[in-house]
């Protein structure tokens, strides 16, 4: 038998498919059902609006979010952060533009790398070619 804690709370628990305890995992879906339960009343709610009336974390409601357990497709105001500036997004784990700096700091790692690797065969074979020419004689 499989024994760890539980990274929410910290009670030992028996592992097994679910990754926290039963009471946690209990907490948990009552936190889901009372925003599921407020955004039915109120559909343009923000979710500062929501994590305030129902007194869940904007982090736990963006994993629901996340996880498909509530959809921003009927509530046109429910909006979560990006990972990486918090400026609030309806698609994805990152806002546009930090996609676009990533994608271009990407690149230019990349542009960086290449230049670097084309430097070494130069060196390597301008070496090579020294070294042909002495064993020729």
């Amino acid at each position: 038998m499989n024994l760890g804690n539980c990274p929410r709370c910290g009670k030992l628990y028996a592992l097994n498919f679910k990754d926290m305890c039963s009471d946690c995992i209990k907490d948990i879906e009552a936190e889901y059902q009372r925003c599921a339960d407020f955004l039915r009343e109120t559909r343009g709610a923000t979710i500062q609006e929501v994590s305030e009336a129902v007194d869940v974390t904007i982090r736990q409601i963006t994993k629901f979010i996340r996880e498909g357990r509530i959809s921003i497709k009927d509530a046109p105001n429910l909006s979560y952060p990006c990972e990486v500036c918090g400026h609030l997004i309806r698609e994805s784990n990152i806002c546009e533009s930090c996609r676009t700096r990533l994608t271009k700091e990407l690149r230019g790692a990349s542009a960086d790398g290449m230049e670097h690797v084309s430097q070494q065969n130069q060196k390597n074979q301008a070496t090579y070619k020294a070294i042909d020419k002495l064993r020729k004689y």
